[in-house]
């Protein structure tokens, strides 16, 4: 509503994107700082004390952060929007990962010995078609989809802990057969090329020159990451205002209720596993697109937990959250080896987290671990909404400032 952008007067308003002009004009401006940022420049969170820049390490960090958080939305519309509670991400993210690779990698070949023969001869180990991307990637969506779909019959007529069995079976049949089919992944501590980042000619991972600037092979990453996140992301947004998400919600809220009143529980738990496995897909193809190399033995449990973690931290039934909480997830490893060097007047403040895996009370990947754990407890107890429930806390009271209470 004109001059009170906080009062929503009717429906449409209600389940708008952006409900203001100011909400439009703030995302105009983080997506100039996504872009200041890419290029190389610096922000200063803190004028003339602190300024952050997205150099080494941290870019190639960042480029992981907008892949993981697709598959971290996918997660979300699943167990946030329609309730329903899934442990076996890491199987979708494999599925996609594997289909890219094969469409959109390059065949591994080896000079053998036949014996019957004596001479030598050419032997495919992995093989790949070098498909573009346009192709390979759908195609990776796609192909997690479909096995949702498949699990989705399943699936539909369990909840609660029944359901989270279900799917945590996924995990270890996809371990078991990524690991054997060893033609379309390697082999266990082989693995094989991921699929090539080239769309209709153009190298996301090589440097180059793009509209006459310089970028470097992460540059032209993050920017792909970018961009998907942000149609994806306005996909899954606009899923949740339209009846399907509505219905979803119902069904989240009382699944008995939903039933009542007439909306099919098996078509729309149907459409959110679907969707679900399509975002993962698509997120597990880019990931280890950008990494360059894909292993069978990622894709346990761990790797589950640890988009269910960027969910629950980041907050449930919000796309926000979700990349909050991937981009949280994501820079933990990075956060914990900071907190690692920091001394106050010579002395180190966390002294008792090691670099060294034998020495010191903790090592990094040991604290990477404890906060991992706590810090789920923590939002489950504290803050449900998570990291996107705290941003709106902050919003509301400058909203309200200086009639904050």
């Amino acid at each position: 509503m004109r001059l009170r952008p906080g009062l929503v007067a009717d429906y449409r308003s209600d389940v708008a994107i952006f409900r203001s002009n100011v909400q439009r004009f703030w995302f105009a401006v983080l997506m100039v700082a996504v872009v200041v940022l890419g290029l190389g420049g610096t922000l200063p969170l803190i004028p003339g004390l602190v300024d952050f820049s997205l150099s080494g390490d941290l870019l190639l960090i960042a480029v992981s952060a907008a892949f993981a958080s697709i598959g971290a939305i996918g997660l979300n519309i699943v167990t946030g929007f329609a309730g329903q509670v899934s442990l076996g991400h890491a199987f979708f993210l494999g599925v996609g990962a594997f289909t890219g690779a094969v469409l959109g990698g390059t065949e591994v070949t080896r000079q053998v010995v036949d014996l019957s023969t004596g001479q030598f001869v050419e032997r495919t180990l992995v093989v790949g078609y070098r498909l573009d991307l346009i192709i390979w990637l759908p195609a990776a969506g796609l192909a997690a989809a479909l096995m949702g779909l498949i699990v989705a019959p399943v699936a539909f007529r369990l909840r609660g802990l029944y359901l989270a069995f279900v799917t945590l079976g996924l995990v270890f049949i996809g371990d078991h057969v990524f690991r054997e089919a060893s033609i379309l992944t390697g082999g266990v501590g082989v693995g094989r090329p991921a699929g090539v980042p080239s769309l209709l000619g153009f190298r996301f991972d090589q440097d180059g020159d793009v509209f006459g600037v310089f970028l470097q092979k992460e540059q032209k990453l993050f920017f792909l990451g970018v961009a998907l996140l942000v149609v994806l992301g306005f996909v899954a947004r606009n899923l949740a205002r339209s009846r399907v998400g509505r219905a979803l919600a119902a069904i989240r809220d009382r699944d008995i209720a939903a039933e009542m009143m007439g909306i099919p529980l098996a078509r729309y738990k149907m459409i959110a596993f679907v969707v679900s496995s399509f975002y993962a897909g698509v997120a597990g193809a880019l990931l280890y697109s950008a990494i360059g190399h894909l292993e069978p033995g990622t894709f346990n449990l761990l790797l589950s937990i640890e988009f269910i973690a960027m969910v629950l931290i980041g907050g449930v039934s919000t796309v926000s959250g979700s990349i909050m909480g991937a981009v949280f997830i994501t820079f933990l490893p990075k956060m914990v080896k900071w907190l690692a060097g920091i001394s106050l007047f010579g002395f180190d403040v966390f002294g008792f987290i090691s670099d060294s895996p034998s020495g010191g009370f903790v090592n990094l990947p040991q604290m990477e671990l404890l906060l991992f754990g706590g810090l789920i407890v923590l939002f489950l107890i504290l803050e449900p909404l998570g990291l996107y429930g705290i941003w709106i806390r902050i919003r509301n009271y400058f909203k309200a400032w200086p009639f904050s209470y």
